[in-house]
Parts: C-alpha cells; structure tokens; sequence
C-alpha cells in the first residue's frame, strides 16, 4: 500500500487544518518546500501537494511552491485546490505535477470532468471530500445532498483515473480513518481509491490495507507525521508487509 505524505499549504506556509477549516490551522513548516524535502528523505514515493488558499479562491495561489516541490527532488506529485479550468489544468501540469485533483469541478461540471479526462488521459484525479457520506466543495464550505459514491460511480463513467476520498470530520482529529466509509466508496467502483482522513496510528494503516483486495491502493496521511504519531519510514513498512 502506497503511504503518501499530505503538504498543505496556505499563505505560503505547510499547515494542518482540524476538519478542513481554514482558522483552525497549525503551522508545520514556514516552507513547504522544506516539508517535501524532509518527506523525500523519509522514503516518500508520491507527495500529495493541496493549495488550499487556491481551493477557497477557486484558481491556483502557490504556483511558485508547487513548481520548487516538483522540480527539487524526484518525486511525483499530486496537486488540488482551485483547479477548475483548462488553463488551470495546462499550467499545473506544465509546472512538472504529475496529476491533478478535481474537486468542486468534478462534482459541478461533470461535461469539464469528461473533457479533461479525454484531454489529459490517466493524470485526473477526483477528490471526493464527505461529511457524514455526503460530498462538499468549495474547499468544504459547502455542503451538497449528494452521496459519495453517488459521485465516484458517475466520475469512474467520465474517466477519472482514481478517486481520493476524505473523511471532512475525521480529517486532522486524529480520530482514526473512516474504514467502512472507505469500503463502502471502493467496492462501488472499479478504479483505485485513496484514503484520506483521521489516520491516527499505524492501526490505521493496517486496517486499509486489508482493503488493498478491494481496491484502496494507498493512504494519504498529514497531521499524525507531522505531529510525530509515527514516522514515515514505519509507516511504509507497514504498507510493504504481507
């Protein structure tokens, strides 16, 4: 199982957010640039980058962060928060992401999601972020009346790649990640799912990788590194064992 490290950034900083709300943030790193390099050195494999003052904005804000990530160590990375254009898209890849994670967008304009999934064929993610099963956009200010899986089964047809999911109200509580939520989402589609949200302990990972079967590839993982719970390298190891 893949252990992908979270590197939030806002206001030019790598924070945590406590259940994605942007005042209740913690300061980790005063770059981000720094925290990739630290996760690098830890063994990461994959870096899952989030703009989140470009989620709220609704266009990219860190370009010169995400840019300085992809290009200074060798490692792919995954980037969302605020894009929800071509433009968006084109500019993001053309800093050296190797996909990208559509959000809002998936969920507000599924004839977009299809072009770009046709456009750019294998680098389109969809981040399906819920609260108690039903998703929210607009970096999670905004709650809709559709179900999670709902969303994941119509962006599998429109040729998304993956699916991120993210527990909103276990994300950054330490609380443990949401496994039947998780199951529930993999098991009603047939591309790989991430897992996102609450992972408190190794417990957590050894209890997604039991979903690997079902088809959970990896787990992003942010306040439990960074606060020490445990380090990236145990982390890995557990999601190498047999």
């Amino acid at each position: 199982m893949l252990i992908i490290p979270a590197i939030d950034i806002k206001n030019g900083r790598c924070v945590r957010l406590y259940q994605g709300e942007m005042d209740k943030d913690t300061i980790y790193y005063e770059s981000p640039v720094e925290a990739a390099k630290h996760w690098v050195e830890q063994g990461a494999e994959l870096l899952h980058v989030v703009d989140l003052n470009g989620a709220i904005e609704g266009h990219p804000v860190h370009k010169q962060e995400v840019a300085a990530i992809c290009m200074g160590f060798g490692v792919p990375v995954e980037l969302g928060g605020g894009l929800r254009s071509l433009e968006a898209i084109e500019e993001s890849l053309d800093l050296g992401v190797k996909r990208v994670v559509l959000g809002t967008a998936a969920y507000g304009a599924p004839d977009f999601l299809r072009a770009v999934c046709q456009k750019f064929p294998q680098k389109i993610v969809v981040g399906i972020d819920a609260r108690y099963g039903r998703v929210a956009v607009k970096g999670w200010k905004e709650d809709t009346s559709m179900d999670a899986v709902e969303l994941a089964q119509r962006c599998e047809i429109d040729g998304a790649s993956r699916i991120i999911y993210t527990d909103i109200s276990r994300d950054g509580t330490g609380l443990g990640v949401n496994v039947e939520e998780t199951l529930r989402l993999a098991r009603a589609v047939r591309i790989p799912v991430i897992a996102s949200g609450g992972v408190a302990s190794l417990e957590d990972i050894r209890r997604l990788k039991v979903l690997e079967k079902d088809g959970v590839e990896g787990v992003i993982v942010g306040r439990a590194l960074y606060s020490g719970a445990f380090t990236l390298k145990e982390a890995i190891a557990v999601g190498a064992a047999d």
